[in-house]
């Protein structure tokens, strides 16, 4: 049988193994003074972020895939009537219907499909999770670029770059570097309901890469001359790539091109 101090590859498990970079990330998945009624930690591990983020929230439901590690997070747990551990897969999860906040050391290989739970999520206030740097760079604008999920979700949430931990502060060290990063659903939406709709085709057009540039991919479907006044609105240049349009650009041009 395997020790339950060993890893597993097929998991991507990388422990944090550094009690500082714990107290900060907690500092800032629940800010001083704003303790959470409800928080789901992806993937607890060996409890390294469990410990404070139960200190800063009044229910803490910690999930927990490998059931080698569930026994011990359960043993160390046990008297913490904040703390539930759960054996399974955060991705199997039913959303909360209550207001909820969501945090945890994410396995980079399923970095992707737990942001998508996150966004589905109806009651989702926030979500900070340690990710691999570039993919936190990315979806946040840091390269100076912008994807489209960024992008088509900006008027409903607010991504952010919230700090950098080192490669060698986890246990194994992964190949890379890891990025905190911030997800917050704005208290009232940029758009409404029927606008987000407008919005979102209007993203997925945008970066369809037809016609070679993000100007000649919206002249498919608008006016040459109401995207040339869009352009300018937005003060953007003809050529501009597309990535390179931050989403304050965006909400222009889709005002522009809406009104």
């Amino acid at each position: 049988m395997a020790r339950p101090t060993r890893t597993s590859k097929v998991l991507s498990q990388n422990f944090l193994a550094d009690r500082r970079t714990a107290e900060r990330f907690a500092r800032l998945a629940v800010p001083d003074g704003r303790p959470a009624s409800l928080l789901l930690e992806v993937g607890a591990g060996k409890g390294a972020l469990t410990e404070p983020l139960a200190r800063r929230c009044l229910e803490l439901l910690a999930y927990e895939i490998d059931p080698r590690l569930v026994t011990g997070l359960r043993t160390r747990f046990d008297r913490s009537p904040r703390v539930r551990v759960v054996a399974g897969d955060f991705l199997a999860a039913r959303p909360p219907r209550v207001p909820f906040s969501v945090a945890g050391n994410v396995p980079f290989s399923r970095t992707a499909d737990i942001v998508d739970w996150c966004l589905r999520a109806p009651a989702l206030t926030d979500a900070t999770l340690l990710t691999q740097l570039e993919y936190a760079r990315k979806r946040t604008g840091d390269y100076g670029r912008w994807t489209l999920l960024t992008i088509r979700t900006w008027p409903r949430y607010e991504w952010r770059l919230a700090g950098r931990v080192g490669r060698h502060h986890f246990r194994p060290a992964p190949r890379v570097d890891a990025g905190i990063i911030r997800i917050e659903r704005r208290p009232a939406p940029l758009l409404d309901a029927a606008a987000y709709r407008d919005w979102a085709r209007l993203a997925e057009l945008g970066f369809s890469g037809v016609g070679g540039s993000l100007h000649a991919s919206l002249r498919r479907a608008h006016p040459g001359r109401r995207v040339d006044a869009a352009f300018r609105a937005a003060r953007l240049d003809a050529g501009v790539l597309v990535g390179e349009v931050p989403p304050e650009r965006w909400l222009r041009l889709h005002e522009a091109l809406t009104r």
